[in-house]
């Protein structure tokens, strides 16, 4: 699997998000200054300071997606394969032991909770990180150890069944 491409593509999303984030904070900064009339302003000052307070939150997501974003963009997954620990970079298939239904993540240093397309749009990989419980469960793992993570409060048994 070419995980640079996995790299390629959320640093796409990523940059994404800065724009995204960067107009919205735009957007909502002019409407707290020129959205409404001198007269309702006056009359309704709350419209423009919820707006100008929308503007500083856009403001900061979009510098924390940023970060984010920095994190990536110089970031080279290590090639790994069955006998390797689970580290920064690597793709990883866990199982649950009692459905049987599996999942596959990449485990990258930014982007949580995206979601990456496998080689030639093959199936669909969640990114999650070093801090995230998933992250923390299988960080420095390998093949056929058991995790125990919990979801929505449930503990949950996975197995895991493949790193790359």
């Amino acid at each position: 699997m070419d995980k640079q491409e996995l790299v390629t593509q959320l640093v796409g999303q990523l940059r994404d998000q800065v724009r995204g984030a960067g107009r919205s904070a735009v957007e909502c900064a002019a409407e707290a200054k020129n959205g409404a009339s001198a007269k309702d302003k006056t009359t309704d000052s709350r419209v423009a300071i919820e707006y100008a307070s929308m503007a500083r939150a856009q403001k900061q997501r979009a510098e924390r997606v940023f970060t984010e974003l920095r994190a990536v963009e110089g970031f080279s997954p290590p090639a790994l394969n069955q006998r390797s620990r689970v580290d920064v970079g690597a793709v990883v298939e866990i199982e649950d032991e009692e459905s049987g239904e599996g999942r596959t993540f990449f485990l990258a240093p930014a982007g949580a909770g995206m979601t990456l397309l496998g080689p030639g749009g093959d199936g669909h990989l969640s990114v999650v990180t070093p801090s995230s419980p998933i992250g923390r469960a299988v960080r420095g793992r390998l093949v056929g150890d058991i995790i125990d993570v919990t979801v929505k409060g449930d503990v949950r048994e996975w197995q895991i069944v493949y790193i790359e």
